[in-house]
């Protein structure tokens, strides 16, 4: 399927020229049929000569209903713009063709409407003239009549050759799905209609409706009037919807890929049309079937800062149209630059991100993270920004020059904290995280490397000595009098007479040259697998004082020695408290 919009001035014979192009009746409203002129937005489609199926979005002309259209226009890949030949260009449609320029539409066709009733000679250079200076460029044309029929056979030729040129959607896309109707359907409740761009709507899938933003399931699907059970971009479609009443959901929400967009209320913008001198401070801002007011502070000669209370599901690249309502200082194009921009300094900010963003043009991945340093793939995917590479730590990217920084400073805090605190055992993760700006403590792990180690959560410097020199040469000490005697574990007294206070001795332990059994009880690293050798020798099971005997070992050695091995899984303790058995000794 194909999706195009129509465009051109109020009773210009837009849907006469569907009606006669599809056989169906676009304007869907009684009010509009009396009438004569097109109030909300109508669908119909038919079948082309090549078998392909084109659906129509028709849109009103009248400017007292410029935001419906721009909700028709916004979605269509396509346009077909139409001028009649008896009033020619007229200021609706130049207004059509400023928004059909903002939204970055490039492929259409001209219809010359009414050529039964004026040679549409004139009309098509004008109108031509005029479309080739926009993005459409030098598009197709033809002279028609709705009415008598002229020309609809070539328009048709026309409308085929355009769908040949028009881009296939990426199927797996992220579900973007502009509302542009919402109504109830009795006995099956909410029902929703829009233009599907690009990705895939299964029925059963599970969808986010904004800007609650809340979780809805699709029920049940039709494209053009026929039950399906999945559709792919670009797709008109309606969606009945279970989880969302009517009241819930408006014209101008979008449903969404759950987890895959970043919903936002300020952008940093390109502007594609006027000056940003002229801005006016509130315009409208209109994208997909959405419209709404904007705050506007100028940046720069072409940027701006939008903000908006209703929050929108916009990315890097987005084109969208600034608007006054008023109709006194007409319309813009801008393309947004940034969705999740940082806040602005309150001297100077301004002129500073308008330098930042000089720079900015497509989404890419390498200035964004010169710009953020670090950041989540995930979060950037869901802006809009193209992932590839590979991450630091598991979905955080960073910059490659920023990534190197990190890591020479982190060596640094880590010499200078051992610097100050010789006997603290390192730098905290938390702290080395605060210190360096880092969103997850993660990340400080993940920029250790020589020679740099993490010990019990601390950064240390393995390149620079484990203790002071003093504290070296009184553990040296104690370590020498253990050699002969490995369980004649020191009392406090002698501790004190080496010089060896908590700090020290905690020291000793994360440095491996020691280990504790409780409080005050230090012996050797080793001391406890000579005690699991000795203790395998005896006859199993065996009681602390059989234990003490063979260790040679006061009880106030024995008892946390012996726990010390239960905690490490060399020995068991048995039920009845008082005996204890090693695991890989003989069981008899």
């Amino acid at each position: 399927m194909h999706v195009i919009a129509t465009a051109g001035h109020v009773d210009h014979g837009k849907s006469t020229l569907v009606r006669a192009l599809t056989g169906m009746e676009p304007d869907r409203l009684a009010e509009e049929r009396r009438r004569g002129l097109t109030i909300d937005l109508g669908f119909v489609w038919t079948r082309l000569p090549s078998g392909d199926t084109m659906a129509f979005v028709d849109v009103p002309g009248h400017a007292r209903f410029v935001p419906t259209m721009l909700a028709g226009v916004g979605p269509a890949p396509a346009v077909m713009f139409v001028v009649a030949a008896d009033e020619g260009w007229m200021p609706q449609s130049g207004e059509h063709l400023e928004a059909l320029t903002a939204f970055g539409v490039t492929c259409g066709v001209l219809a010359v409407s009414r050529s039964d009733l004026a040679d549409p000679g004139p009309v098509l250079v004008q109108a031509r003239e005029r479309l080739a200076r926009s993005g459409l460029g030098d598009v197709p044309a033809v002279a028609v009549s709705g009415t008598t029929g002229m020309g609809i056979d070539a328009l048709r030729g026309l409308l085929d050759d355009l769908s040949r040129r028009l881009p296939s959607p990426d199927p797996a896309a992220d579900v973007r799905l502009w509302i542009d109707r919402v109504f109830s359907v009795k006995g099956a409740g909410t029902v929703v209609t829009g233009t599907l761009g690009s990705g895939t709507v299964r029925v059963d899938d599970e969808l986010v409706a904004t800007p609650s933003p809340r979780p809805v399931r699709v029920r049940g699907m039709q494209c053009l009037g026929v039950d399906v059970d999945h559709a792919c971009g670009v797709s008109r479609v309606a969606l009945n919807l279970r989880g969302v009443s009517v009241g819930d959901i408006q014209r101008g929400g979008a449903l969404l890929t759950p987890g895959r967009w970043r919903l936002t209320t300020t952008v940093d913008v390109r502007l594609t049309g006027r000056p940003d001198h002229t801005l006016p401070r509130a315009l409208h801002l209109h994208i997909g079937a959405a419209d709404r007011p904007t705050r506007v502070r100028p940046l720069g000669a072409d940027t701006a800062r939008l903000g908006f209370d209703e929050p929108l599901p916009l990315r890097v690249a987005d084109r969208v149209l600034l608007r006054d309502p008023g109709g006194v200082w007409g319309t813009t194009g801008a393309v947004v630059l940034d969705p999740d921009p940082p806040p602005l300094a309150p001297r100077g900010g301004g002129a500073g991100r308008a330098r930042e963003l000089a720079a900015v043009s497509a989404p890419d991945l390498a200035a964004e993270l010169r710009r953020r340093k670090v950041a989540r793939a995930s979060h950037l995917s869901a802006l809009g920004i193209p992932i590839h590479g590979k991450p630091v730590l598991g979905d955080w990217l960073a910059d490659p020059d920023h990534w190197a920084s990190l890591g020479r400073r982190l060596a640094d805090l880590a010499g200078a904290h051992a610097a100050r605190h010789p006997l603290d055992g390192g730098l905290t993760v938390a702290a080395a995280r605060d210190q360096l700006g880092l969103p997850d403590a993660r990340l400080v792990t993940a920029l250790v490397a020589s020679p740099l180690a993490v010990r019990d959560g601390r950064i240390v410097r393995t390149d620079l000595p484990t203790l002071p020199p003093a504290v070296q040469r009184a553990v040296e000490a104690l370590r020498h009098e253990l050699a002969d005697q490995p369980y004649a574990a020191p009392d406090a007294p002698r501790l004190a007479a080496l010089g060896l206070g908590a700090p020290e001795l905690a020291a000793a332990v994360r440095a491996g040259l020691l280990t504790t059994l409780a409080p005050g009880v230090y012996v050797l690293p080793a001391a406890e697998q000579v005690a699991f050798d000795v203790l395998g020798r005896l006859e199993q099971p065996f009681t602390v004082a059989q234990a003490r005997k063979a260790l040679a070992v006061s009880r106030r050695v024995a008892v946390p020695l012996l726990e010390h091995l239960d905690r490490r899984g060399m020995t068991r303790r048995l039920p009845d408290s008082t005996r204890r058995v090693n695991p890989s000794a003989p069981q008899f």
